[in-house]
């Protein structure tokens, strides 16, 4: 891909979505997250002449993401020591207030649990839950397509314990 500034402001707006799930996943405050999302699109900016045109550009766009959240995740928690949940706001978002109240308490709980999950498998599950193919999660993450399988099946039977465990309560 060519550096051309329109081109990549385009681009930029195009896949919005991606960089806000990603920045909403990894960060809680408002300044974290305004922090992350200009650290990503630089790192995107300082990439564009090595995107490689036989992955989707969105697939690129993930994987760039991710890396910079995970780096920035790495760097917060070591100088704040913790962890960052999903913002409230995400969920609220998520969850629209015209859902049945118990489907948006599922959707709070299940956005919960994902949080106390490792970088790699949040990151997972937020790509799962956004139907992209098993492929496409490897190539994002750099992992083999039988271990995003694996992963995700052993991730869902955590989850499916944490919901009995907590409704049962």
């Amino acid at each position: 891909m060519k550096k051309d500034r329109e081109q990549f402001l385009d681009l930029i707006l195009e896949n919005r979505k991606i960089i806000y799930k990603i920045c909403h996943a990894y960060c809680r405050g408002p300044e974290d997250k305004k922090d992350l999302e200009q650290e990503i699109i630089l790192q995107l900016w300082h990439s564009a002449d090595k995107y490689d045109e036989q992955y989707k550009l969105s697939t690129w766009i993930y994987r760039i993401a991710l890396n910079v959240a995970i780096s920035f995740l790495r760097r917060e928690s070591s100088r704040k020591k913790r962890l960052s949940p999903v913002d409230q706001h995400i969920i609220e978002r998520i969850a629209d207030e015209r859902e049945p109240q118990d489907l948006k308490a599922n959707i709070e709980l299940l956005y919960r649990f994902i949080n106390q999950l490792d970088e790699l498998n949040r990151a997972l599950m937020l790509l799962y839950l956004d139907d992209h193919p098993y492929k496409e999660i490897a190539a994002i993450l750099g992992i083999s397509e039988s271990n995003v399988a694996t992963k995700i099946s052993r991730i869902k039977q955590q989850l499916k314990q944490a919901f009995a465990t907590e409704t049962s309560k």
